[in-house]
């Protein structure tokens, strides 16, 4: 089994529980545990703020349901530590998926590491139109997440905030995966993402921009200019 060069890549506040990560999913996992990748903040941030886990993929040779329920035994043990529940996947699921989830891969392999095993993310390939698809699907489901938040918010700041992060997050996916269709291949971070999808497209995604910039509560002013994102990028997909 291949092991990562090194974790030095990721924040030094995580390297040790991370390390500790790997080595309790190896053992509960055996000859099963193929591999361990992770991905998104915890490679890409310096430093990762206390609302933020470190996501992973456990690649397994085949689920083994009694090996979940070890593995979630764990989990709030992980979970003080900021490290999120792994993703559960097969190297078959993983191929097999690309037109099913190709935004979600795409985003693991532009950003991503390996702790152990061998990495089954570098070398997928995706087709244009499941990205464009899944583009527009998405915006679609963003834009009434947005919607039903707003009205299970009964006007708490504070869930109307949490509604919001949740959102960013997925249009973030989103306009990589429209980036990617205009041929930016290489993962940039969330500020050059919206400078980049600005020049394409001519539009400023200002709310994407605020709350990449903002920390604490949001007002309702954010959410307004946020939801005006959505439709912008859902009218630009549309058109395609």
């Amino acid at each position: 089994m291949t092991q990562s060069a090194s974790l030095e890549a990721i924040p030094q506040s995580m390297q040790v529980p991370v390390r500790g990560f790997a080595e309790s999913l190896r053992k509960l996992g055996g000859e099963n545990a193929k591999s361990l990748t992770l991905f998104g903040s915890v490679v890409s941030d310096t430093e990762l703020s206390d609302r933020v886990s470190a996501r992973s993929v456990l690649v397994l040779d085949t689920v083994d349901l009694d090996l979940l329920r070890r593995i979630s035994d764990e989990g709030p043990r992980f979970g003080k530590q900021h490290i999120a529940a792994p993703l559960i996947m097969t190297p078959s699921y993983i191929k097999a998926s690309c037109d099913t989830f190709p935004l979600e891969l795409l985003d693991i392999q532009q950003n991503h590491i390996m702790v152990f095993g061998d990495d089954n993310f570098n070398d997928l390939s995706f087709d244009d139109s499941d990205i464009r698809h899944q583009c527009e699907r998405e915006l679609k489901v963003l834009a009434i997440s947005l919607r039903q938040g707003l009205l299970a918010a009964t006007g708490r700041e504070k869930v109307i905030t949490d509604v919001m992060q949740s959102a960013g997050d997925g249009l973030l996916r989103v306009i990589r995966g429209m980036l990617w269709l205009k041929g930016e291949r290489t993962r940039l971070a969330g500020s050059k993402v919206v400078e980049e999808i600005a020049r394409n497209f001519d539009c400023e995604l200002l709310g994407t921009q605020l709350l990449l910039n903002k920390s604490g509560t949001l007002q309702p002013a954010d959410f307004d200019r946020l939801y005006i994102d959505v439709e912008i990028l859902g009218a630009i997909a549309d058109a395609w």
